[in-house]
């Protein structure tokens, strides 16, 4: 029996009735609404004085912005405090390495000083990180962050293009690259320079870091500087409206803030459980199956973790089977990705060999799940809290939740934000607010924003207003109960499973064909992906092309998942706006009749 209902007294309801048009219309909405009563309750109590939550208020750029009083005040300081609260307890799984958190940190320091006096780093420089998933990745994020460094991190999905033009944009003096991504950009003309890492245990991986020719030591005598929360943390990328990636920059008190401002969801959900009588397990463990270079690997995972002493078990590359087997070898009581990654587990044929009632938490996030997904994830995970989240690159993963029955009476919701810290508005095409019920752009504001866009002001302004509310691109609206719907989006991107493609940039690179005349690129809904990208082209004339031949030359261009799942071809000018432009819109409309005839046909 789910452990909500068990404590609502709620015995009788079978889950598979949940969706009933009854259940949905009373129960399940009676009961969201005490649970929100009843969380609201819990944080009044995190909040009081002298508690690790207690509320004050910072000045940033004119904004006055609640935060949390007693939060570490920098990453550093959450690394030392926690690692040394839990310094025996496991901390990394990654295959056969296990770390505890104290040796972890022991790992992080060392390099942290290697950095700082063989590698020259000086407080604010950018390093940047480009590899998969690894306790080795882990550390040396934390290395950077601990020698003062900017932690700047690479989508390790791009091309060697992509990833020499990210390391462009940015100005890293050193990327620590693993060898895949160091031979990606091989031939590429870099600015920086690479040192390469491995991914076994960090004292054999992490070498090139850990130890330098000329050093006779591990510098146990270098100082690290003393951090604040002005002090520049992170550079993540995210794609624009543009088609080129964005360098967002936060602070350290924007990431430490949206780490505690989760660690408040957690441990609201906690205290339920104990007044409940089902506390959660003592020996928690988080499946890290999502990329370490976005913010719900960094923050709503692994930094999440550092403060709920919980272990992390590593997944380098996404697997529903691999995935199934860890969260049954290592007990596994968390687990996050994208809606297709959960999709994947509950509807994968060995899903029967597998025993999953360890997982305690089954959360997504990235983009929207269908309805039938969520009734799915309930049958592999029954007695896990069903949670999907909404945030942006720019917020550091802030926005809303929704939670369990919260989620199941509106499950097309991404939930009410996340208090205390996350103020949210729907704005008109005026700037100003809109009520209940009427659609316009989402805007979020709070101290876990980014601070800019690196070296580009300019769309720093485009992007945050004066009063601090960040415009996320979305459209969507608030209903009665202060619940955020999410309808649409403003900017010309395709979110194919969490990952963000932008069309004009997958349009670019079809116009370096010599035989494309016309493209254009939009996105089609897709069960498993949500939606994924296609292509309408007009051939140069007198040329006959094919859509293999198209991905072929795609693939030495872009990442894999941004080239279109489907080319159609069109023999005369594609459909003009009065402006001249594509029209994407009568394009689009067009082709997803075929397009919903073919998947019904599948």
């Amino acid at each position: 029996m789910h452990r909500w209902r068990a404590f609502w007294h709620s015995r009788s309801v079978d889950v598979t009735q949940l969706f009933a048009h009854e259940v949905y219309g009373g129960y399940v909405k009676k009961m969201a609404g005490e649970i929100d009563e009843h969380m609201a309750a819990i944080r009044n109590r995190l909040k009081a004085p002298q508690s690790l939550f207690e509320r004050d208020f910072v000045e940033r750029q004119g904004v006055r912005l609640p935060v949390f009083k007693n939060a570490p005040q920098s990453l550093p300081h959450l690394f030392n405090q926690y690692c040394t609260q839990f310094q025996d307890k496991p901390f990394l799984i990654d295959g056969d390495v296990r770390l505890t958190f104290g040796e972890v940190h022991a790992y992080a320091q060392r390099a942290a000083r290697q950095l700082v006096t063989h590698y020259g780093v000086q407080k604010g420089d950018r390093i940047a990180i480009a590899a998969h998933n690894s306790a080795n990745w882990i550390i040396a994020y934390m290395a950077i962050l601990m020698a003062g460094g900017c932690a700047t991190l690479l989508n390790g999905w791009w091309t060697g293009k992509e990833l020499a033009d990210g390391i462009a944009l940015a100005q890293p003096g050193i990327v620590l690259a693993d060898p895949e991504r160091t031979a990606r950009l091989t031939g590429h003309d870099v600015a920086a320079r690479i040192v390469t890492f491995g991914h076994k245990h960090p004292a054999d991986g992490l070498a090139p870091i850990l130890s330098d020719a000329s050093a006779s030591d591990t510098c146990p005598e270098t100082v690290l500087p003393e951090l604040t929360g002005d002090d520049l943390a992170t550079i993540l990328f995210t794609s624009g409206s543009t088609g080129r990636a964005k360098a967002a920059c936060s602070d350290h008190r924007a990431v430490v803030h949206a780490t505690m401002s989760f660690a408040v969801k957690y441990h609201a959900l906690s205290t339920t459980l104990h007044e409940a009588g089902t506390p959660p397990a003592g020996d928690q463990a988080a499946l890290l199956s999502v990329p370490l270079f976005h913010v719900t690997g960094t923050v709503a995972t692994m930094l999440l973790s550092f403060y709920s002493g919980r272990r992390i078990v590593i997944m380098p590359k996404w697997d529903a089977r691999e995935a199934m087997r860890l969260i049954e070898k290592e007990r596994v009581t968390f687990f996050v990705g994208v809606p297709l990654m959960g999709h994947e587990i509950a509807t994968h044929p060995e899903r029967v060999n597998y025993d999953l009632s360890s997982c305690e938490t089954f959360a997504s996030g990235g983009s929207a799940r269908p309805t039938d997904h969520i009734l799915r994830a309930r049958e592999s995970f029954p007695d896990a809290f069903q949670v999907l989240g909404y945030g942006l690159t720019e917020t550091n993963c802030m926005g809303c939740t929704n939670v369990s029955e919260q989620y199941l009476a509106k499950p097309t919701s991404t939930g009410p934000a996340n208090s205390p810290l996350v103020e949210m508005k729907i704005l008109g095409a005026d700037g100003e607010a809109l009520p209940a019920g009427e659609c316009g752009e989402i805007a979020i504001r709070s101290i876990c924003n980014f601070r800019e866009y690196w070296n580009e002001p300019e769309a720093t302004m485009e992007a945050v207003r004066p009063d601090g509310f960040f415009l996320t691109g979305d459209i969507g609206y608030l209903d009665e109960d202060g619940y955020l719907f999410i309808v649409d989006r403003k900017k010309d991107i395709i979110i194919r499973g969490g990952e963000n493609i932008a069309c004009n940039e997958v349009e670019m690179a079809l116009y370096g064909h010599p035989n494309i005349a016309e493209v254009s690129v939009f996105g089609l809904p897709d069960d498993h992906f949500g939606e994924v990208p296609v292509a309408v082209y007009r051939p140069a004339s007198g040329i006959t092309m094919n859509e293999d031949e198209l991905r072929a030359f795609l693939r030495e261009r872009i990442a894999t998942f941004k080239i279109p799942v489907r080319f159609w071809e069109e023999t005369g000018t594609l459909p003009r706006l009065g402006t001249e432009k594509i029209d994407k819109v009568a394009l689009k409309a067009r082709y997803s009749q075929n397009w919903e005839r073919a998947r019904s046909a599948a």
